[in-house]
């Protein structure tokens, strides 16, 4: 029986732990990259476009949200807003973020690319949304390959 007692909390955590009010996991779409308009002096500012889909029914209201872009495993740029929309169930919405370059993190990208040189990058998107509460962040990522030899024929 004392058994009993020390296991049911446990099993009561594990069991809430799974239940989330968005079992699908929004993703996370970049639909522009430009440099933005007020960029000055030797670190230019990133606007990025992007585009949250929510598959989910309930709608997804976005507290904040940070994220980073990496070119080689090296953090290339990075920010954070708290400036965002409410996704609406089996919707999407579109809006935009601002991106600060890591210097240092370019300049070791930089050391490593004229040491060989590639016909493709791997990168990787990464983003927490935070819809507030005491529901758990969502995590995203999206990775790829930026294919260099293609641009350089053009």
């Amino acid at each position: 029986m004392m058994r009993f007692i020390l296991l049911f909390p446990l099993l009561l955590l594990a069991g809430c732990a799974t239940l989330s009010p968005y079992p699908e996991r929004p993703t996370v779409s970049v639909t522009s990259f430009t440099l933005a308009p007020e960029s000055t002096g030797l670190a230019p500012r990133f606007r990025v476009g992007l585009n949250v889909v929510n598959p989910n029914r309930r709608e997804l209201p976005l507290v904040g949200m940070s994220y980073s872009v990496e070119l080689e495993g090296t953090r290339v740029l990075s920010g954070a807003t708290a400036d965002l929309p409410v996704v609406p169930a089996y919707g999407s919405a579109d809006f935009t973020i601002d991106l600060s370059p890591d210097l240092l993190g370019s300049a070791r990208l930089l050391t490593h690319l004229m040491a060989r040189q590639r016909d493709q990058l791997d990168y990787s998107f990464n983003a927490r949304l935070d819809v507030g509460g005491w529901i758990p962040d969502i995590r995203v990522e999206q990775r790829g390959e930026l294919n260099l030899a293609a641009q350089r024929r053009r």
